[in-house]
């Protein structure tokens, strides 16, 4: 099944930037006790998925439920992840326990990735 990822060519350029721009920034920074890290989400439930979900929906014929499970099964968790999910990594890395990880490009994407960063 393909998606719509054509709509996403700036955003995924942009990503690449980000993905740079933190790994040299977080190294100048961090003997000043500053950790940068980038959190790089797969398929999150979020309204911008739905949207491209909708999008396929529209498209095919097909129901939100269907677009939805078939999206998911490309997911290795087999699902999407969560709001709270990707808040809960946020909120550690923002904590005292995660001041030795610095410069890291963290997936958060079930799975999803079949690369090496």
């Amino acid at each position: 099944m393909r998606f719509p990822c054509a709509v996403l060519g700036l955003s995924n350029t942009a990503r690449a930037g980000l993905t740079g721009f933190v790994a040299g920034t977080a190294r100048q920074v961090a003997g000043k006790g500053v950790t940068i890290n980038n959190l790089l989400p797969g398929i999150h439930a979020t309204d911008r998925a739905i949207a491209l979900d909708g999008a396929v929906v529209r498209a095919r014929g097909i129901t939100m439920e269907d677009a939805i499970a078939e999206r998911s099964a490309t997911i290795p968790a087999g699902r999407y992840g969560t709001v709270a999910e990707f808040g809960a990594t946020c909120a550690f890395l923002c904590s005292r326990h995660a001041g030795f990880i610095v410069g890291q490009n963290i997936l958060l994407d079930g799975g999803a990735t079949n690369a090496t960063l």
